[in-house]
């Protein structure tokens, strides 16, 4: 009789455990899809029909995590969405290949106004050459079609990129500067002004871009951000 007793309690044992993690799931999924609808409402990163956005809230047990309201580490992954120029200019709008940041020790400053604070924010932003080429290209018009590549070495804040095509009939070969400071991007492209733009990526208050490199893939750029306000902070573009 007592063995048949242990038994039925290690059972029980599991299938409670089980139902708690079901229910933890269940629950981090639901919290999931509605940060990520915040994000996408506070900072557009889904503005493009191929993008792709998610949001997660790591770490287990997530209910208690929520009923104290602070959050270990929640990531941000967005990809394909565009920024414009800052002064809208036409055609001027550049595709960022992938943002991600990582946020560490988030707590809850306001339920009613969905926002929060993070202590902590660290993340990278890419662009293609790709995508740099195509923007560079659209706004020297007639000038011809233009090529970013990668170029050696870096300053800072400031990556250095090849460029190459034709500019009015005449070739054009010389290096420029991918310069990424605050949370905006300004290219410059020697010989070529007209191409050069400045953008603006909305990003939490108190996320600034700390570093840019250029890679074989293309321009990384580091973010960095202390005291991170989420949500309630507003771009205006």
């Amino acid at each position: 009789m007592g063995r048949r007793w242990v038994k039925v309690l290690a059972v029980t044992v599991v299938v409670l455990a089980a139902l708690f993690v079901t229910a933890d799931r269940v629950a981090v999924h639901y919290a999931d899809k509605e940060a990520l609808q915040l994000a996408k409402e506070k900072y557009g990163y889904a503005n493009t029909t191929d993008g792709h956005m998610s949001v997660a809230i790591q770490g287990f047990p997530f209910v208690t995590q929520a009923l104290d309201g602070d959050f270990r580490h929640v990531t941000l992954d967005a990809d394909h969405f565009y920024v414009d120029t800052v002064d809208n200019r036409q055609g001027g709008y550049l595709y960022v290949a992938r943002l991600r940041i990582d946020l560490r020790d988030v707590s809850v400053t306001s339920v009613t106004a969905r926002s929060a604070q993070a202590n902590l924010a660290t993340g990278t932003l890419t662009l293609s050459y790709k995508d740099l080429s195509g923007v560079v290209s659209r706004l020297a018009r007639a000038g011809g079609t233009i090529k970013i590549s990668q170029a050696p070495g870096s300053d800072g804040q400031a990556a250095r990129v090849q460029v190459s095509g034709t500019v009015g009939g005449a070739p054009l070969s010389s290096t420029g500067t991918l310069l990424a400071q605050g949370s905006e991007l300004t290219l410059s492209v020697p010989g070529a002004e007209r191409a050069g733009c400045e953008w603006r990526v909305a990003l939490p208050e108190g996320i600034g871009f700390s570093a840019a490199r250029a890679t074989a893939d293309g321009i990384e750029i580091s973010l960095v951000g202390h005291q991170v306000t989420l949500g309630s902070s507003r771009f205006d573009g």
